[in-house]
């Protein structure tokens, strides 16, 4: 008996069997895909309104043509259903809803304070080691800013822990005073104590105690006739007044956040700026992707649902513009965080001020990405019409080698698309086996382990192929996706000019005896070079990274019976590697913990010889 075709979704009779309770609903395509997740107060009432309506914008047509079922989950309250809405959309990542990318936690200063000497450091990630936590900074670049000044002001280490226990002499930091060298003892334990304390104030916000806790200091040490203590104390309180004066927040003494939410020609920004404990800690940019007809309160509440759960929530966010369901986003972000949150969109004096310079830089930002993307689409219309392509390009792929002297050997593809780089599918491939300097080999390798693994991945192919190099490096690239049945891919070698000069790069087509020049202002040109210059950028950057830690692991590491204890005896009784090279067996026998057999051993290897 043939199976029965599965009955067609009626709506309208789904919604009469709904409930009026709030809850969430997920829209399904044919294949089961979610297309849509929505919150609702009453489920029966919102999800009919779909049904419902006399006219649709084109954004809700598209939606339902595509809609097979739908499935409900029934909460108990509008809050608890935003909750869950915003853990869907982040699983599932539906097309028709403003989805925000998942980005990195976000960045926080640390301090060691159950250290003996306790260390400054840069953290990211789970809070779990013993001391304090400050922040969270909206970037990377805020935090190392506020390191670079806390370590010119008070000088407390950075570094590990290990190598801070190892150090014979003090760092180039301490050369450039930014450590005062706890390490070798050139600072006693309560002087150190004492700059951590201060570092603590500034980073609690107490700016004032601290400055007025400074001058006592610097007045006290006049008097003394320290006078090059007091010197000190005087740059460091010129120093944090000036930052004190830049971060400083008017009638601000707590934390809260200002977001401000921008929507146009497809696009949306979102600009956060940070102030906690009344200082700004700086502002970021995001850019989710929104589906079309999205407005600039959809994408705020999307940004505000996605973004905050999960991570620390101020007890005050301002925003524009003023989102349909504050209270029930206020309700739902209380409950996350743990405290009570406000979620206040009317504001006066210096709230709305700085609610303006978010409104302000997020229009900028949108601007200069619209241009950007602008600029972007005629560049590959640019490279179609000088590369004779059927149609604009949508996706480019460059590959590129690097090594020194033929070591360490790493080859790298970068991949743009008409946004930009799509730095999730960029990869580098540690090049084994090929002769040292062999770089057909290594492009040869490269390319078969990438594109063997999209054909059986089913990833997208690229539309255009860029390769370092000239006509050899292109006909090599040929015959590795003939073999592969890879077509319809563009190869493209790019040679430098002479004197390797910008502007006078030589394209490489297949089949066409000579290299096409364009002119050195071409839009094709530009494009071509950018993608080009991020590929040597991210291959040398990974070379240095594979050459950096062969260069740091030692012989020793590998020799069965040496483990960390023993390497150091045998580097210290020695004094160094280039020494422990130069010793016979006899001699190294003599080290405490090493047998003749371990020292034969250690003498094998450190010499090419069969263990």
């Amino acid at each position: 008996m043939a199976d029965r075709a599965p009955e067609p979704f009626d709506p309208r009779a789904f919604v009469r069997t709904l409930s009026t309770r709030p809850g969430v609903y997920r829209m399904l395509g044919a294949g089961g895909e979610v297309l849509y997740v929505g919150k609702a107060r009453n489920l029966r009432r919102r999800v009919g309104s779909y049904f419902s309506r006399p006219a649709l914008s084109p954004r809700l047509q598209a939606l339902l043509s595509q809609v097979r079922a739908i499935e409900v989950t029934i909460t108990r309250s509008e809050a608890e259903a935003l909750l869950l809405e915003n853990r869907l959309i982040k699983a599932h990542r539906p097309r028709f809803n403003v989805l925000l990318r998942d980005d990195k936690s976000y960045p926080y200063i640390y301090v060691s304070t159950e250290d003996e000497y306790p260390r400054i450091a840069f953290h990211r990630g789970p809070r779990r080691a013993p001391g304090r936590y400050f922040g969270p900074y909206p970037s990377a670049g805020a935090v190392r800013e506020t390191l670079g000044l806390l370590q010119k002001v008070f000088r407390l280490r950075t570094c590990e822990d290990s190598v801070f226990r190892n150090r014979s002499r003090p760092c180039l930091q301490h050369q450039i005073g930014r450590c005062s060298a706890p390490c070798v003892g050139l600072i006693g334990r309560e002087r150190y104590a004492r700059d951590v304390a201060d570092t603590l104030l500034f980073l609690e916000g107490r700016d004032e105690a601290l400055v007025e806790d400074l001058v006592r200091r610097m007045e006290a040490a006049a008097e003394a006739l320290e006078f090059e203590q007091a010197a000190r104390y005087r740059d460091q309180i010129a120093a944090l007044r000036k930052v004190a004066a830049r971060q400083y927040v008017e009638g601000e003494r707590g934390d809260l956040d200002i977001v401000a939410a921008v929507a146009e020609g497809g696009q949306a920004c979102v600009q956060l700026f940070t102030v906690r404990g009344g200082r700004s800690l700086g502002n970021r940019a995001w850019f989710p992707r929104v589906p079309p007809g999205a407005d600039a309160a959809e994408v705020l509440e999307a940004f505000l649902g996605q973004h905050y759960p999960g991570r620390e929530i101020p007890r005050t966010l301002v925003v524009h513009p003023a989102p349909a369901d504050a209270a029930v986003l206020a309700e739902a972000l209380s409950a996350a965080a743990g405290h009570r949150v406000e979620v206040l969109s009317r504001v006066r004096g210096a709230r709305r001020r700085w609610l303006e310079t978010a409104v302000e830089n997020a229009r900028a930002a949108l601007a200069a990405r619209l241009a950007s993307r602008t600029g972007l689409a005629a560049r590959l219309e640019a490279l179609r019409e000088s590369l004779g392509l059927p149609e604009t390009p949508e996706r480019i792929e460059c590959l590129d080698v690097s090594h020194t002297m033929g070591e360490r050997t790493v080859a790298a593809c970068v991949v743009f698309d008409a946004e930009g780089p799509v730095k999730s599918d960029w990869r580098r491939y540690n090049i084994e086996g090929v002769a040292p300097g062999d770089d057909y080999g290594a492009l040869r390798q490269a390319l078969e382990r990438r594109y063997a693994r999209l054909q059986r991945e089913h990833g997208p192919l690229p539309d255009v192929l860029l390769i370092d190099g000239g006509r050899g490096q292109v006909a090599e690239a040929a015959r590795v996706l003939a073999a592969h049945g890879v077509e319809g891919v563009a190869l493209v070698g790019v040679a430098k000019g002479p004197e390797r000069r910008p502007g006078m790069e030589r394209l490489h087509l297949p089949g066409r005896r000579e290299p096409l020049r364009l002119g050195p202002d071409a839009p094709a040109l530009h494009l071509i070079q950018q993608i080009r210059d991020e590929a040597h950028r991210f291959a040398v950057t990974g070379h240095r990274q594979r050459r950096g830690r062969a260069r740091r692991t030692s012989v020793l590491e590998g020799i069965p019976g040496m483990g960390p204890r023993r390497r150091q005896t045998l580097l210290k009784h020695f004094g160094g590697l280039q020494e422990v090279m130069r010793a016979g067996v006899e001699d190294l026998a003599q080290v405490p913990g090493i047998s003749r057999v371990l020292a034969r051993r250690i003498y094998d290897a450190l010499h090419g010889e069969a263990a």
